[in-house]
């Protein structure tokens, strides 16, 4: 009977021992010096490069870490249902991590602190290097505690404890800035339509705008309209801001709803965007300041960047170099049709 053909035979992988072996030093070493551990000598790591170039070694990633005491994963923990912040600050921190080379968990605690601990617990289980949580308002939010055996970022919302490091936008900056863009433009009869003042954010872009005012030695037209943060409440805002002070020639919104809802009360009552009013919002919410007619002025978080920003914290943590305090990112205005100079 003839016997079957053998098969020939996979080729075994290159080990880290192999490497070791060839350049003379202990595993332990090799590992060190391929991933560039300051406690090898030059000469040492120069040999173990050179052997591991002549094996063609290629180490598995998963061992890599592992033989770092890392595993390569981070949680990010939101409870921004819609993602409408979360995403750009998951983009950001990607970017920061490098694509390919930290691989990112992503879970939504929908608001609910219970639900948010059985994340904490289950990202633990699976040896996360670190955390990001990134809040669904601005608001100073509850830490998680001191004693996580993990770094924790919080980013957009910042921590409660101040032993944490937090990441989060400069929003009484941003209520500056939007105010010396309209400022800029020749505007100097400008009033404040924002949204629920139970928001840390809104109070502090009405601080910024009231001390930019202030500072070209100007008064807002009216009190600052605090209500909801949609388009109705825009609508309604304007019409009451045109009844009793119709000299306004702009209008700050507290966000993009708001402003697409006041430029809707504008046109109706016959004044035009922006040769008559100029109109700007918050957030660069592409889908309305697009939409809007004109395109909408809008001033953007840098969320990407608070992001970027986090996950530099954290890797830094993760390396031995923890941060503490809240630390703050500059906001941008990116400017569109709503908003033009005066002739």
């Amino acid at each position: 009977m003839a016997q079957p053909e053998a098969r020939p035979s996979r080729p075994r992988a290159v080990t880290l021992s192999d490497v070791a072996r060839l350049a003379g030093v202990s595993p332990a070493t090799a590992s060190k010096a391929l991933n560039g551990r300051s406690q090898v000598r030059a000469e040492t790591r120069e040999r173990v490069i050179e052997a591991a170039e002549r094996l063609a070694f290629r180490p598995n990633p998963m061992a890599r870490g592992l033989l770092a005491g890392r595993t390569g994963t981070v949680g990010l923990l939101t409870s921004d249902l819609e993602g409408r912040f979360s995403i750009p600050i998951l983009m950001g921190a990607e970017d920061a991590f490098g694509v390919g080379k930290v691989a990112v968990f992503l879970c939504d605690a929908r608001g609910d602190a219970i639900r948010e601990q059985h994340h904490v617990q289950a990202l633990l289980e699976r040896r996360v290097d670190g955390l990001i949580v990134v809040g669904s308002r601005t608001d100073p939010r509850p830490s998680l505690g001191r004693d996580l055996a993990v770094p924790v970022v919080y980013a957009y919302a910042p921590s409660q404890d101040p032993a944490d490091i937090s990441i989060v936008q400069d929003s009484v900056g941003a209520g500056r800035l939007a105010v010396q863009h309209l400022l800029a433009c020749g505007r100097t009869r400008i009033a404040h339509v924002s949204g629920d003042p139970g928001y840390l954010a809104a109070r502090e872009r009405a601080q910024g705008a009231g001390e930019a005012l202030a500072g070209a030695g100007l008064t807002p037209v009216g009190d600052t309209l605090f209500g909801t943060w949609s388009e109705g409440w825009g609508r309604a805002a304007a019409g009451l801001l045109l009844d009793r002070h119709p000299e306004l020639d702009a209008i700050l919104c507290g966000n993009d709803q708001i402003a697409r809802g006041v430029v809707e009360t504008l046109r109706e009552r016959g004044r035009r965007v922006p040769e008559d009013v100029a109109v700007m919002g918050f957030d660069n919410w592409e889908i309305l300041t697009s939409g809007s007619r004109p395109p909408l002025t809008s001033v953007d978080l840098n969320l990407e960047e608070v992001g970027r920003a986090a996950a530099r914290a954290l890797f830094s943590a993760i390396e031995g170099s923890p941060r503490s305090g809240v630390e703050t990112r500059p906001c941008r205005v990116v400017i569109r049709g709503s908003t033009a100079p005066l002739s």
